[in-house]
């Protein structure tokens, strides 16, 4: 640290809700900073001005301009500091039209197609990250840690490592899976060092890799999950990475993300039809649970309500075990009497698949195609329990909001699940931990025999409802990570949950 006694941050994103956001990624670039300054860290967060950003702003004021190399051509890019609605700090927006100024999503066209100019995008928003850590414009503030996120700023790291006197470099990795692959030829076009094109670099299988970039020139580098840091490097999880993590164990952790405690709350969530707590769960979740129902045109009587009601809000991909789900549909409804509630989007196929079966069980299934806040937060209020039956899961959210809602869930041991859920084991239970219904065998059988325990388990209602207030009076807040990070940050072995 510098002369200053206050740990300065300068967070690096390529999204941030609530202006823009695709994924985890999003909530957790506004909830880790935020935990980050009320732990007394002095935050910057940095972003790109994509169209969308621009159009919620009130106010906005130019730091200033920035010439940056992009792929064999030099943008002039303005700096903006604004402080949206819900921020406690100031945010930079990193603009330049040419790259940001479109529709469509940050990474993706209309069509759900990449944009082909990619790699330049985030290489000029990784150089203007660069450029504010060294205080090129002359603002007065330079960070003492530059927190990059994933692979769009993968090469912030790489950047750093060649400026004497530079902040330190933290990189988290928040899903392997998208790796930033590009080509040796875009390689050349965006002038980077021909120094690192080597295995040892940021070359991958002929090409490179942003992700990877991160990984090799951090200072330290973190996921979000204890479990993910060890599955990431093993063949199965490590997507063709898994050597270079194993070479730099030494640097990698698994901090488990939090979630927002103050938006995720059944005793204060406004999209709810009726409030609750773990000390005093009914009528309202009944009553959620009659509005989501409702919802979706299904008849509930008495006797309907005490039926079991399954949710799931999920993207629609085989990463979310959609399809062990859709397979096991028959069996579910020829022999239990259970409900099913699915709010998502995703491939045509299983969209497809589940209208479809909808339309043939419209007392039995409700599905919206898209994803609604107000639906989602219902989901979790009002379903019994949560099915998560993902492949792999980094960190994982859901889970968690379903266990704070009293909706225990059935997941795959894997991830931030396995960090996260406890079997619904005598052991267990005898414990005080067990908090919903874990599998080991990623098929169709496992998955059916976890919701087959867990149906047994709700005809029980004392050992039901010990399990639901088990996992509502967990915390899952922001407040141990935020701490982890400050650990790091510093350099101290404290909190630094190692792999």
């Amino acid at each position: 640290m510098g002369v200053h006694s206050v740990m300065r941050v300068l967070c690096a994103v390529s999204e941030v809700y609530p202006l823009t956001k695709t994924g985890g990624l999003g909530d957790v670039a506004y909830s880790l900073p935020h935990a980050l300054h009320r732990v007394g860290a002095d935050v910057r967060l940095v972003l790109p001005a994509y169209r969308s950003v621009l159009m919620q702003l009130t106010s906005i004021r130019i730091l200033g301009w920035l010439m940056l190399v992009g792929a064999e051509r030099e943008h002039s890019v303005r700096i903006l500091e604004t402080r949206p609605e819900g921020f406690d700090f100031p945010v930079w927006l990193v603009d330049c039209p040419v790259l940001f100024d479109r529709p469509g999503n940050p990474y993706v066209d209309e069509d759900d197609r990449n944009w082909p100019d990619n790699a330049e995008r985030f290489a000029v928003l990784s150089r203007a990250v660069v450029a504010l850590a060294q205080d090129r414009l002359s603002i007065g503030w330079t960070p003492d840690v530059v927190h990059a996120n994933d692979w769009q700023t993968g090469l912030v790291p790489a950047l750093l490592s060649n400026i004497p006197q530079r902040p330190k470099s933290i990189f988290t990795i928040h899903n392997l899976a998208y790796g930033g692959h590009f080509s040796l030829e875009t390689y050349h076009a965006l002038g980077l060092p021909r120094a690192w094109w080597r295995v040892d670099g940021i070359e991958f299988y002929g090409g490179f890799s942003m992700l990877k970039a991160g990984i090799v020139y951090a200072d330290e580098v973190t996921t979000v999950s204890p479990t993910y840091a060890r599955e990431i490097c093993t063949a199965e999880y490590g997507c063709g990475l898994e050597g270079v993590l194993q070479v730099f164990r030494q640097k990698l952790h698994g901090i488990l993300n939090g979630i927002d405690e103050s938006v995720w709350d059944p005793q204060t969530d406004p999209y709810l039809s009726a409030h609750y707590s773990a000390e005093r769960r009914h009528p309202g979740k009944i009553l959620n649970k009659q509005a989501i129902l409702h919802h979706f045109n299904m008849f509930c009587d008495e006797r309907c309500l005490q039926v079991p009601l399954i949710g799931m809000v999920s993207r629609l991909v085989a990463q979310k075990g959609v399809d062990l789900v859709l397979a096991a549909m028959p069996h579910w409804l020829e022999h239990t009497d259970a409900r099913f509630v699915i709010v998502g989007s995703g491939q045509t196929e299983y969209e497809q698949q589940w209208l479809a079966l909808q339309a043939q069980y419209p007392q039995r299934i409700g599905v919206f195609i898209g994803y609604d806040e107000m639906l989602a937060h219902l989901v979790e209020a009002g379903a019994d329990m949560f099915l998560m039956p993902s492949r792999f899961e980094p960190c994982g959210l859901n889970q968690m909001y379903s266990l704070r809602y009293g909706t225990p869930p059935v997941v795959y041991r894997t991830g931030g699940l396995a960090d996260t859920v406890f079997d619904a084991t005598d052991e267990h239970v005898a414990a005080g931990i067990a908090n919903g219904f874990v599998f080991d065998e990623m098929s169709v059988a496992g998955l059916q025999d976890a919701v087959a325990r867990a149906l047994a388990c709700y005809a029980q209602h004392r050992r039901w409802q010990a399990l639901q207030r088990t996992g509502m009076r967990q915390s899952f807040g922001w407040d141990h990570s935020a701490a982890a990070y400050m650990a790091l940050y510093r350099g101290l072995p404290a909190l630094r949950e190692k792999v």
